[in-house]
């Protein structure tokens, strides 16, 4: 077991290697949903949620497969309780707020295939985490992707009063900001150990 302490972990997860801006992992919602900062912390909330819940589930698969002795079922096991755990989100959303549910459009489910969501189990698991560390490592990752989210959504709404040159205006414009985001994360590499 991992002797990390939990401030620790969630500090790495958050920021130092944040899934996004470092791993470059989620890039698809990350760009497409950053466009209003309400739509961006909504995502970021059920980007979260899905992590949290794949975090708890991946640990007990994991527990079990590693007593059954069929590692080799960890990646299968791990989409599908991601894709269930989506599924769920995504109905209660849609019963809840329709308006969010339309604004997240096709975003929605493709956390389903959000590899931030996998990369947390899988990254908790080679790892060696406990639960409580598996969770706040969730919890982490999860704030981290909702930072960059909102962040990215703050400069994108800020540039609408903007009147960038027409050569950058739109996605190079949103990969520009992307990529300064990244090396300003850059610089909490040397916090978490």
């Amino acid at each position: 077991m991992n002797e990390d302490p939990l401030w620790q972990i969630f500090l790495n997860s958050c920021l130092v290697n944040n899934f996004v801006l470092a791993y470059f992992l989620g890039i698809c919602p990350f760009l497409g949903v950053s466009a209003k900062l309400g739509t961006a912390s909504r995502m970021g909330g059920a980007v979260t949620f899905v992590m949290v819940v794949s975090s708890m589930c991946a640990f007990g698969i994991n527990a079990l497969l590693t007593a059954m002795d069929a590692p080799y079922l960890k990646l299968i096991s791990f989409i599908a309780v991601i894709a269930s755990t989506v599924q769920l989100v995504e109905m209660f959303i849609k019963k809840m707020s329709p308006a969010l549910f339309r604004a997240l459009g096709i975003f929605l489910p493709l956390i389903t295939t959000n590899c931030a969501i996998l990369g947390v189990a899988l990254f908790q698991t080679n790892k060696g985490y406990g639960f409580l560390q598996s969770l706040v490592f969730a919890v982490g990752a999860g704030a981290g992707f909702t930072l960059a989210l909102i962040l990215m959504a703050g400069l994108r709404e800020k540039l609408e009063l903007a009147r960038p040159p027409e050569m950058v205006k739109g996605a190079a414009l949103a990969m520009i900001l992307a990529g300064l985001l990244s090396i300003c994360f850059m610089g909490f590499a040397g916090l978490g150990n």
